[in-house]
């Protein structure tokens, strides 16, 4: 992505859904496809989309759009939104069904309940006042299909959310903002609300794939419980103090951990790396701080340390927790933080403790 360019920003599924079901409902209602087809998204803007596809049928009629999420990195760009619309009977009001490629909801603590179609409350309420715009009270079906959606779905976190089948259909704005994450962290909140749904006392949060399985291995954890915070380890942290559980873990690796320890929330690059010189600090040995803080990573720093009989992992999980807890306070929680190498070897650890009570050195302010 090159620095200092303006991003295009994008429409979500469900704002393209919306312009499908609008387009394919007119048509039942008056004959014709609108192309492109207006719609009005809840902050007042009106996009027009144009039609992929749009076909009168026996007992309905259909519409696609090609979705455009702009310059973000969205799973879904270029995916084929189909919408088919069929009539009820008068007083029926709307029905949404999940068709080929969208999933169905098959755990608790979703925003609607087990076995309805994964179209949020959301592009619901779009579709319902986009349909009043060609006539009011309408009485239909609306089935949303998304092309090749069951393998998409495949790299997303559906399928530990227990929606089964597909995709989901999101969008709270219709607009997909480029590099917003918000599609991530709405996805570590649901994630949370299932755990507690189901009944899961102990929730595992990890920033990548090798933490995680070091961390279900640890504990042996259900993949319910297992959250995949990435780099948002704040916004875990502080959706958990709202909606809290009994246990929490925060894992991750050397160079994420000691970002956590230094009183980084967000733990991407692009917030700033580790500053090796204050890891280094930890030590009571100069000359060896002195060639932790000239390593050319945070990996190799511990390396370093463990090679000369010092390991920092302990040091850095007793900080990062004392930061952690700061960030869930006053929830009724015990916070654990587990360190490990690329390899999954646990490296450092800070054992469970209520928060407001740490267990181990209290954390330094710079």
């Amino acid at each position: 992505m090159d620095e200092g360019k303006t991003l295009r920003r994008g429409w979500t599924t469900g704002a393209c859904a919306t312009a499908a079901a609008k387009a394919a409902y007119a048509a039942l209602v008056h004959g014709d496809f609108p192309d492109p087809v207006t719609i009005r998204l809840p902050g007042g803007e009106t996009p027009a989309f144009a039609l992929a596809r749009a076909e009168l049928m026996e007992g309905g009629a259909l519409a696609a759009i090609v979705k455009d999420a702009g310059d973000d990195p969205d799973v879904t760009h270029g995916a084929l939104i189909l919408v088919t619309v069929r009539p009820l009977a008068r007083g029926a009001g709307l029905r949404f069904r999940a068709g080929p490629g969208v999933g169905t909801i098959t755990r608790p603590g979703l925003p609607l309940p087990p076995g309805e179609p994964a179209i949020n409350p959301g592009p619901r309420a779009m579709i319902r006042a986009a349909l009043e715009e060609v006539s009011p009270a309408p009485d239909a079906e609306v089935e949303i299909s998304i092309a090749d959606g069951e393998r998409l779905a495949e790299r997303t976190l559906n399928g530990r959310l227990g929606i089964l089948g597909g995709l989901s259909v999101l969008g709270t704005t219709g607009i997909v903002i480029p590099y917003s994450c918000a599609a991530w962290i709405d996805s570590i909140h649901r994630g949370v609300d299932v755990a507690r749904a189901m009944g899961i006392a102990h929730v595992a949060g990890s920033t990548g794939s090798a933490s995680e399985a070091a961390v279900r291995k640890l504990h042996g954890l259900p993949d319910v419980a297992l959250i995949e915070m990435g780099d948002f380890v704040g916004g875990m942290l502080k959706y958990l103090r709202r909606h809290p559980v009994a246990r929490v873990t925060v894992a991750g690796g050397v160079a994420k951990m000691t970002k956590l320890a230094q009183r980084r929330l967000d733990l991407h690059s692009k917030r700033g790396e580790a500053d090796l010189g204050a890891l280094g600090a930890l030590l009571p040995d100069v000359a060896l701080a002195a060639r932790i803080a000239a390593a050319n990573t945070v990996a190799e720093a511990f390396q370093i340390a463990e090679a000369a009989g010092q390991p920092l992992g302990d040091a850095i999980a007793a900080r990062a927790w004392a930061v952690a807890a700061e960030a869930l306070v006053p929830a009724p929680t015990e916070l654990e933080i587990v360190v490990f190498d690329r390899t999954g070897r646990l490296v450092g650890r800070a054992d469970f403790a209520a928060v407001g009570h740490s267990p181990s050195l209290p954390l330094k302010r710079r």
